[in-house]
Protein backbone atom coordinates (compact mmCIF):
# COMPACT_ATOMS: atom_id res chain seq x y z
CA UNK A 1 0.00 0.00 0.00
CA UNK A 2 1.10 3.87 -0.49
CA UNK A 3 -0.38 7.04 0.00
CA UNK A 4 -0.77 8.98 -2.55
CA UNK A 5 -2.72 11.94 -4.19
CA UNK A 6 -5.57 11.35 -6.54
CA UNK A 7 -8.20 13.81 -7.95
CA UNK A 8 -10.52 12.73 -10.93
CA UNK A 9 -8.13 13.95 -13.93
CA UNK A 10 -6.12 11.21 -13.20
CA UNK A 11 -8.39 8.34 -13.20
CA UNK A 12 -10.55 10.08 -16.17
CA UNK A 13 -6.99 10.38 -18.13
CA UNK A 14 -6.11 6.52 -17.40
CA UNK A 15 -9.30 5.54 -18.80
CA UNK A 16 -9.81 7.67 -22.07
CA UNK A 17 -6.19 6.19 -22.42
CA UNK A 18 -7.54 3.09 -23.98
CA UNK A 19 -4.16 1.33 -24.71
CA UNK A 20 -2.97 1.50 -20.80
CA UNK A 21 -6.49 0.79 -19.79
CA UNK A 22 -6.77 -2.00 -21.39
CA UNK A 23 -3.67 -3.16 -20.74
CA UNK A 24 -4.24 -3.15 -17.42
CA UNK A 25 -7.81 -4.81 -17.53
CA UNK A 26 -6.53 -7.58 -19.18
CA UNK A 27 -3.39 -8.11 -17.58
CA UNK A 28 -6.40 -8.39 -14.30
CA UNK A 29 -8.66 -10.20 -16.16
CA UNK A 30 -5.86 -12.72 -17.20
CA UNK A 31 -4.71 -13.30 -14.00
CA UNK A 32 -8.29 -14.43 -12.64
CA UNK A 33 -8.92 -16.74 -15.56
CA UNK A 34 -7.31 -19.25 -13.62
CA UNK A 35 -8.30 -22.07 -16.36
CA UNK A 36 -7.36 -19.86 -18.96
CA UNK A 37 -11.16 -20.58 -20.52
CA UNK A 38 -11.14 -16.56 -20.73
CA UNK A 39 -14.48 -16.58 -18.71
CA UNK A 40 -14.72 -16.22 -15.16
CA UNK A 41 -16.70 -17.60 -13.20
CA UNK A 42 -18.10 -16.30 -9.87
CA UNK A 43 -15.68 -18.89 -8.46
CA UNK A 44 -12.89 -17.55 -10.63
CA UNK A 45 -13.84 -13.56 -8.83
CA UNK A 46 -14.68 -13.75 -5.52
CA UNK A 47 -11.67 -13.58 -3.61
CA UNK A 48 -10.94 -10.40 -6.03
CA UNK A 49 -14.69 -9.60 -5.13
CA UNK A 50 -13.91 -9.93 -1.11
CA UNK A 51 -10.57 -8.12 -1.54
CA UNK A 52 -12.90 -4.81 -1.83
CA UNK A 53 -12.35 -1.91 0.77
CA UNK A 54 -15.80 -1.45 0.89
CA UNK A 55 -17.08 -5.06 1.71
CA UNK A 56 -14.49 -5.03 5.07
CA UNK A 57 -17.12 -3.64 6.95
CA UNK A 58 -20.20 -4.98 4.40
CA UNK A 59 -20.92 -1.45 3.60
CA UNK A 60 -20.88 -0.47 6.89
CA UNK A 61 -23.24 -3.17 8.62
CA UNK A 62 -22.49 -4.73 11.99
CA UNK A 63 -20.83 -8.09 10.70
CA UNK A 64 -23.05 -10.15 13.58
CA UNK A 65 -26.27 -8.45 12.32
CA UNK A 66 -25.39 -9.98 8.65
CA UNK A 67 -26.22 -13.64 7.86
CA UNK A 68 -23.50 -15.76 5.61
CA UNK A 69 -26.61 -16.19 3.05
CA UNK A 70 -27.00 -12.49 3.00
CA UNK A 71 -23.13 -11.68 2.77
CA UNK A 72 -23.21 -14.39 0.09
CA UNK A 73 -26.21 -12.39 -1.83
CA UNK A 74 -23.59 -8.96 -2.23
CA UNK A 75 -20.98 -10.81 -3.83
CA UNK A 76 -23.60 -12.37 -5.88
CA UNK A 77 -24.93 -9.08 -6.38
CA UNK A 78 -21.33 -7.59 -7.33
CA UNK A 79 -20.65 -10.61 -9.58
CA UNK A 80 -23.82 -9.88 -11.82
CA UNK A 81 -22.78 -6.35 -12.38
CA UNK A 82 -20.15 -7.60 -14.30
CA UNK A 83 -22.26 -10.07 -16.08
CA UNK A 84 -24.13 -8.28 -17.86
CA UNK A 85 -25.64 -10.66 -20.22
CA UNK A 86 -26.53 -12.97 -17.49
CA UNK A 87 -24.48 -16.09 -18.95
CA UNK A 88 -23.06 -16.87 -15.38
CA UNK A 89 -19.30 -16.31 -16.83
CA UNK A 90 -17.57 -12.77 -17.30
CA UNK A 91 -16.19 -12.20 -20.63
CA UNK A 92 -12.99 -9.58 -21.25
CA UNK A 93 -15.51 -7.08 -23.06
CA UNK A 94 -18.16 -7.46 -20.00
CA UNK A 95 -14.88 -7.00 -17.11
CA UNK A 96 -13.69 -3.77 -19.44
CA UNK A 97 -16.99 -2.24 -19.31
CA UNK A 98 -17.51 -2.99 -15.56
CA UNK A 99 -14.36 -2.07 -14.96
CA UNK A 100 -14.48 1.31 -17.05
CA UNK A 101 -17.67 2.08 -14.90
CA UNK A 102 -16.41 1.52 -11.85
CA UNK A 103 -13.46 4.26 -11.85
CA UNK A 104 -15.71 6.65 -13.62
CA UNK A 105 -17.79 6.61 -10.61
CA UNK A 106 -14.92 6.68 -8.43
CA UNK A 107 -13.59 9.68 -10.51
CA UNK A 108 -16.79 11.37 -10.22
CA UNK A 109 -16.86 10.50 -6.34
CA UNK A 110 -13.49 12.37 -6.18
CA UNK A 111 -14.55 15.60 -7.95
CA UNK A 112 -11.75 18.06 -9.10
CA UNK A 113 -9.85 18.49 -5.81
CA UNK A 114 -7.12 16.39 -5.11
CA UNK A 115 -7.75 13.85 -2.27
CA UNK A 116 -4.68 12.05 -0.19
CA UNK A 117 -5.69 7.92 -0.45
CA UNK A 118 -4.22 4.87 1.08
CA UNK A 119 -3.94 2.73 -2.51
CA UNK A 120 -3.20 -1.04 -2.91
CA UNK A 121 0.16 -1.49 -4.71
CA UNK A 122 -0.92 -2.90 -8.19
CA UNK A 123 -4.53 -1.71 -8.18
CA UNK A 124 -6.10 0.61 -11.17
CA UNK A 125 -5.44 3.76 -8.94
CA UNK A 126 -2.07 3.30 -8.32
CA UNK A 127 -1.56 2.23 -11.91
CA UNK A 128 -3.37 5.87 -12.97
CA UNK A 129 -1.63 7.55 -10.49
CA UNK A 130 2.00 5.62 -11.70
CA UNK A 131 0.74 6.82 -15.47
CA UNK A 132 0.02 10.28 -14.11
CA UNK A 133 3.82 10.75 -12.37
CA UNK A 134 5.38 8.85 -15.59
CA UNK A 135 3.65 11.40 -17.85
CA UNK A 136 4.99 14.52 -15.61
CA UNK A 137 8.58 13.32 -15.79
Amino acid sequence: MSVEILDSKTILSFVEDEGAFNSSVDGRFAALDTNRDGLLSYADMANELMSLRVLETHFGIDEAVVSAEELVAVYRGLFDRFDRDGSGAVDLEEFRAEMKEVLLAVANGLGFLPVQMVIDEGSFLKVAVDRELAKAA
